[in-house]
């Protein structure tokens, strides 16, 4: 029942992309700047996870903290780029084409990563099976572009 709930919950975090991005892409039009529209998207986003964590009680400890890789502190760069590339594409090449090559990129890059181990996910060769899968997601992305 719980990995249910979590099949749920993923769909519904991919599902709301495309709202978050018209929602930061009305941001970067009345305000008219994609960087700043994506700075204000990451402070409500903040604010949300401070009164989250205030309102269940989270057990937060901050002594850990200073044994996670230096790599692990990258992680809100690398969404900085996102919301901000998401923001800019989204009113150019539209909202299909922006999420099916996000699709396509988080596909690629999670099967090298299973394949390899890459921070510690769990080790799951590249197959047949799992090539064709990718292919189809990329080429179900160019079939978009075209039609």
């Amino acid at each position: 029942m719980e990995k249910i709930m979590w099949i749920i919950l993923a769909f519904m975090a991919g599902a709301f992309l495309p709202f978050q991005a018209g929602m930061n892409n009305k941001l970067a039009k009345t305000g008219g700047s994609p960087v700043h529209a994506s700075m204000l998207s990451f402070g409500i986003g903040v604010i949300a996870l401070i009164v989250y964590i205030m309102l269940t009680f989270q057990n937060v400890s901050w002594k850990g903290l200073k044994d996670a890789p230096n790599y692990a502190w990258l992680g809100g760069i690398l969404g900085a780029f996102y919301v901000t590339v998401i923001v800019l594409a989204f009113p150019k090449i539209g909202p299909g084409m922006t999420f099916g090559l996000v699709v396509a990129g988080q596909l690629v890059i999670s099967v090298l990563m299973e394949h390899f181990g890459i921070m510690g996910t769990q080790a799951h060769s590249i197959s047949f099976g799992r090539v064709m899968g990718m292919v189809l997601i990329v080429g179900g992305v160019v079939v978009m572009k075209k039609f």
